[in-house]
């Protein structure tokens, strides 16, 4: 199923597959258009598949891309864990966590630099930036690395150390921005006016979105060729989220799976949520506001695809809802309690958001649930800091049999 062409979400307009983002004439966003997804034998595919490396490019026919890198970092077939303590804690019948922990660089960034990265040398570009509120920019860095090609990263000055830390040390030039990363966002795209770089969320958008598709590719395999009742994903700019469902649909047409799309729900940080308050509001288009959240991840206060994101939330049954601070880092240490999964602060949000949805009565009785776990909790330690408890004694058996409780939570 090659690509076709780049194709305007709001208009149609059809433009080349060159380094484009925003539709001339309207100026709504482009994204990669296909040719036919039916007509294929569906074991053929499915063969072809099984037959890939174990790796995202085991998808390599659903991708804008002409032929997989050589030398890439391997990414992606990351674990689908069946959470079943958790899953009977919140009163969920059949629950996933599709963890992104272990991708290179700890997220499901590493899905979309990967292919963007891919189309961008195909184009002929030699060096690579992004605008970032971390992940990205730690993946940007990491796949440059590999790559051997310069990387600038531009992100918020007040990120988390620990993911500064971990774009520079891949040797990758840090433009720490007074700002928010919507200011960040808008210096990248003049600087890419201006300069002949592969910006991957900017000038190379379209097929950085595609890189997403490969998350939920690899949760319809690994659910034995089905699809889920219900998925629970983060919301930033909401491409995962639209995603996911467009990957989804793209194989219920060629009949790798059948059935309706899942329920898709959206999880934002009340301290930014202009989706959710939209949707709660019964709007169909998002009010830009000003970050104020502990998931810095999540902080993108005009999201690009937050209108999709509601669109496809409402289609499908789904709902976009919102958690506090308090309730991320409740989200964190209920995870880790339950599956031994350590997530940063956004998988706070899912999790706090797939709790609301289970007391809410969301899920019925039988159906199945995957939440999405984007990044690594050791990229955001100090958000939960206070939450953990360490006991000090003497090196004497006496002073640790005087301990006031031994007791551990299982």
């Amino acid at each position: 199923m090659p690509p076709k062409s780049l194709k305007c979400k709001e208009c149609q307009t059809e433009y080349p597959l060159e380094a484009l983002y925003a539709c001339s004439n309207c100026f709504g966003p482009l994204e990669v258009s296909y040719e036919s997804f039916s007509g294929r034998d569906p074991e053929e595919l499915k063969r072809r598949i099984q037959a890939g490396p174990n790796t995202l490019w085991r998808y390599a026919d659903f991708l804008p891309v002409q032929r997989p890198p050589s030398g890439a970092l391997p990414t992606g077939m990351t674990p689908l864990i069946r959470a079943e303590r958790l899953g009977k804690e919140l009163g969920i019948y059949e629950l996933w966590i599709k963890s992104e922990t272990s991708n290179p660089t700890h997220s499901f960034k590493d899905r979309v630099v990967a292919v963007a990265m891919a189309r961008g040398l195909e184009l002929g570009f030699d060096t690579f930036a992004c605008a970032s509120t971390g992940n990205l920019a730690n993946a940007v860095a990491a796949h440059a690395a590999a790559a051997g090609v310069p990387a600038y990263v531009f992100i918020p000055s007040d990120l988390e150390r620990e993911k500064i830390t971990a774009t520079a040390i891949h040797g990758a030039r840090v433009i720490a921005v007074n700002g928010t990363y919507d200011q960040v966002n808008r210096l990248c795209s003049e600087v890419a006016n201006e300069r002949p770089w592969a910006f991957v969320n900017v000038n190379l958008r379209p097929y950085y979105a595609e890189g997403s598709k490969t998350l939920a590719y690899e949760v319809a395999e690994q659910l034995g060729w089905r699809l889920p009742n219900h998925v629970v994903a983060p919301v930033a700019s909401g491409s995962l989220h639209t995603r996911i469902g467009k990957a989804f649909d793209e194989w219920r047409e060629c009949g790798l799976v059948d059935g309706p799309l899942p329920s898709m729900h959206g999880a934002q940080a009340a301290g930014c949520s202009p989706v959710a308050s939209a949707f709660a509001d019964g709007e169909d288009f998002c009010r830009p506001v000003k970050p104020d959240t502990i998931a810095r991840s999540l902080a993108i206060g005009d999201p690009a695809d937050g209108p999709f994101a509601l669109e496809l939330a409402r289609r499908t049954g789904g709902a976009i809802e919102s958690a506090s601070d308090d309730e991320i880092r409740e989200g964190i240490s209920l995870l880790a309690k339950t599956t031994g999964v350590f997530t940063e602060t956004a998988g706070g949000v899912t999790v706090a958001v797939l709790k609301k949805l289970a007391e809410r009565g969301a899920f019925g009785p039988g159906e199945s649930v995957v939440a999405t776990i984007t990044g690594d909790g050791l990229k955001t330690p100090d958000a939960i800091s206070d939450l953990v408890q360490v006991d000090e004694v003497e090196a004497t058996l006496e002073a640790f049999e005087a301990i006031e409780s031994l007791e551990v939570t299982a």
